[in-house]
């Protein structure tokens, strides 16, 4: 009977698996990223691993790389199963670091499972595996055709004599079933979510690219204008609407997990005041919003945007459940969670926490629309007024800054949403969205810029020249090494998209650090999905500005990477 551990970040791709390989009779362990995964095999070895590549913590690669060096694991069948990198570059790179199967995803369940027979067959020709020892029953979630004996000491019986018992109780096969129908909508479902992943990495290049010039271009003519003049309100109006476009993009794409998490310590309290405007646009005017900030909060660690993105959904929602007038009460505190607490359920770990809560006065929920609030496309609403993604995209946001969230709801008594966000011990950093400010003495130091967009690259190059850098442009990466090899001084920093057509941003620093030794680099992205595809080096380094940035982000960032000191320096 064979043991596989499956690596995902995502909740519903574990369970779809967990479904798939079970009802086969495959014993499944579970792990959300690579960390988890190498700690599980430790205690128990698998018999193969099958694993995403885009996680946290520790990707996909990552873990393969250790997987393969490690000594008691590196003989286990090391399978990737990915829907993010699909190019024939991506499989190499990954066979490259020792795994022995890519498939991409999405692929039939009879396909896949015939895969994975080929990979353990290939593996067990010529030589004797020995039988695994029997895992405790903490360890592996058993499938329907697999009957676990919880009274001989976590032995299990042969899984041809459990199908045979399995065979002859007519409520077990019922019960399969219904879970193989379950199954089947759920991968339906994983497949739209594809879909949506692939859009959202398709456009978000482009768009960001065209964001880019109207937010830059916006900024420039601002810099030249008074605050005085008629036209600089009206500019700035533009400036505004170009960044909140950045941030719906960036929605997009976090909600498709094609985008890495960018947290900050924030003051909540102040947060939601400025969300404040918007949150009543989206609500109308026969909704009262009211806010009960709790004194004294606690800040917490979170991406500045995911509060945006919980509020404007669970207002949205609450908006749509009230008929006629109505309250949205928006309410913060701090609260310790410990072995007396009382509330909470006991699914929330002891600590301490900033509880956000948001309550309505609309007609509530019954059980049933509880139990599947959360699942992508499900929605009680009439056809075209929702999408069934909101409160999906709640609870990945509150998932992915490691908070919680519990619903109290019931028919005809209104709803109440409850966000756990672990309390923040560092120092907070204040954000205030302001108009642009001029921006900082930069220096005199010589840039190669390196933009396939003409536009883009323009609006950049006026950018840094403002900021009396010297700047050499390329609209390819042909062309960049050409100008890198035949400029007669120091060229200081090389600035250049990541995805390029003959070459990709990282590839051609290397290509010039090669000739010029103590050249540095600032690479920039319409989308962060093809840093990760180059190799994954750009993540923490600090040498990486998203597309659209404005002239402050630029300078700042430029002028960082500029006075970092080397390796080696003093």
């Amino acid at each position: 009977m064979k043991r596989l551990l499956i690596v995902d970040d995502n909740q519903q791709n574990l369970y779809i698996m967990q479904l798939l390989l079970s009802s086969k009779g495959y014993l499944v362990r579970q792990a959300s990223n690579g960390t988890e995964a190498l700690e599980s095999a430790h205690q128990a070895p698998p018999d193969m691993i099958i694993s995403d590549i885009l996680m946290p913590v520790m990707d996909g690669y990552a873990l393969c790389r250790a997987w393969k060096e490690d000594g008691l694991l590196k003989n286990i069948p090391f399978v990737f199963y990915t829907a993010t990198y699909t190019d024939h570059k991506d499989e190499e790179f990954a066979l490259s670091l020792g795994a022995d199967l890519f498939i991409i995803k999405p692929v039939e369940p009879e396909k896949f499972l015939s895969l994975l027979s080929d990979i353990s067959s290939n593996f067990e020709a010529g030589k004797q595996i020995a039988a695994p020892k029997p895992a405790d029953k903490s360890d592996y979630y058993i499938g329907y055709n697999a009957v676990l004996v919880r009274k001989l000491e976590g032995k299990m019986l042969q899984l041809e004599e459990a199908n045979r018992l399995l065979e002859r109780d007519i409520a077990e096969r019922k019960l399969a079933e219904a879970e193989r129908q379950k199954l089947e909508e759920q991968l339906i479902q994983a497949r739209k979510m594809e879909a949506i992943g692939r859009l959202a990495g398709g456009i978000a290049h482009d768009f960001n690219n065209m964001l880019g010039v109207i937010l830059g271009c916006a900024e420039l003519a601002l810099v030249q204008l008074s605050p005085v003049d008629k036209t600089y309100a009206l500019i700035d109006e533009i400036r505004v609407a170009a960044r909140r476009s950045a941030g719906l993009t960036h929605q997009l794409l976090t909600f498709a997990r094609r985008q890495p998490v960018c947290r900050q310590v924030l003051a909540l309290n102040e947060s939601i005041v400025s969300m404040v405007k918007i949150l009543q646009r989206l609500i109308g005017e026969n909704v009262e919003l009211v806010l009960k900030p709790g004194a004294n909060l606690w800040p917490v660690k979170m991406d500045p945007s995911h509060v945006d993105q919980i509020l404007d959904n669970l207002c949205v929602n609450a908006s749509d459940s009230i008929t006629g007038a109505g309250q949205i009460i928006i309410e913060t505190n701090n609260i310790v969670i410990d072995k007396v607490s009382c509330g909470p359920p006991e699914s929330i770990p002891m600590g301490e926490y900033v509880r956000l809560m948001l309550r309505d006065t609309g007609c509530g929920m019954d059980k049933e629309t509880q139990s599947h609030l959360f699942e992508p496309f499900f929605t009680t609403k009439d056809k075209g007024r929702g999408t069934g993604l909101g409160l999906a995209t709640v609870y990945g946001a509150v998932k992915q800054n490691d908070g919680y969230i519990r619903v109290i709801s019931a028919s005809g008594q209104g709803t109440t949403f409850e966000i756990y966000l672990p309390r923040h011990s560092g120092h907070l950093e204040t954000f205030t969205a302001s108009a642009p400010e001029t921006p900082p003495t930069c220096g005199q130091e010589t840039l190669l810029l390196v933009e396939d967009d003409p536009r883009l690259m323009e609006m950049t190059r006026t950018m840094l020249e403002s900021m009396k850098y010297h700047v050499l442009s390329a609209g390819t990466s042909g062309e960049a090494i050409r100008l890198a090899d035949n400029y007669g001084s120091e060229i200081h920093l090389l600035l250049s998209d990541v995805a390029l057509s003959e070459m990709n941003g990282m590839d051609l620093f290397k290509l010039i650090q090669s000739r010029r030794s103590k050249i540095r680099s600032l690479f920039l992205s319409g989308n962060a999905a093809a840093v990760i595809a180059s190799g994954g080096p750009l993540q923490g380094t600090g040498n990486f500005l998203p597309k659209p940035f404005s002239m402050n982000d630029l300078a700042a960032k430029v002028r960082e990477v500029l006075d970092r000191k080397q390796v080696g320096e003093e």
